[in-house]
């Protein structure tokens, strides 16, 4: 009878695990050219978290390169004016960006902490977070106070990979909720078409 009851109790905890995994919500807000993008309300935050998911046809090697070339990664990250590497230290790799905004919003600028981790079926992770007190504010900027995401890099055979791009952030000063919404969505479907299309390129 006791191990029946601890079993009871035991399918009672995987049932709430498996709710609590389920918790967070995610509506598809667009679905184009292979890139699907969902968004999800975050408890306390205005902010809705995105999420960005395609296919690229290349292997995980060049698009992890594309990463990896920070300057040059400014080309295709959504609204990127400039970034810079201002520290590596093993798994672990310090940015710093500026991003373009609308008019009448200040521009705003982001070092994030990005750490890699690769897992053994090859793809490959990198969290990121925000670090909004690494750096002094710079002049005519508003330091993006939060960032909570990642990068997965999952190997689709020799020659495709599938990629997703999670964020939430918290972009810090006095955002419209235009922009906030329109934001959420352009930043990781333009992003994951401009990647995409570089990696690409033959």
């Amino acid at each position: 009878m006791g191990s029946l009851k601890r079993m009871a109790v035991l399918c009672g905890f995987t049932v709430l695990f498996a709710a609590a995994a389920q918790a967070e919500e995610w509506q598809v807000a667009k679905d184009e050219e292979g890139i699907k993008v969902a968004l999800s309300e975050v408890a306390g935050s205005k902010y809705k978290a995105y999420r960005g998911v395609t296919v690229i046809k290349a292997p995980l090697a060049k698009i992890k390169a594309l990463q990896d070339d920070v300057v040059g990664a400014c080309k295709w990250i959504h609204e990127c004016k400039s970034q810079k590497l201002l520290k590596k230290e093993g798994d672990k790799s310090w940015t710093y960006t500026q991003f373009k905004a609308p008019f009448p919003v200040t521009d705003r600028d982001s070092i994030l902490e990005i750490t890699t981790t690769q897992a053994a079926d090859g793809s490959v992770t990198r969290k990121l977070l925000e670090v909004p007190t690494y750096l002094p504010e710079e002049k005519g900027y508003v330091r993006v106070a939060q960032v909570e995401g990642f990068w997965k890099l999952v190997p689709k055979g020799a020659d495709q990979t599938e990629v997703t791009y999670q964020v939430h952030t918290e972009p810090g000063g006095s955002v419209p909720s235009w922009l906030a919404n329109k934001f959420v969505v352009d930043a990781p479907f333009n992003t994951l078409k401009a990647l995409k299309e570089r990696a690409e390129k033959p």
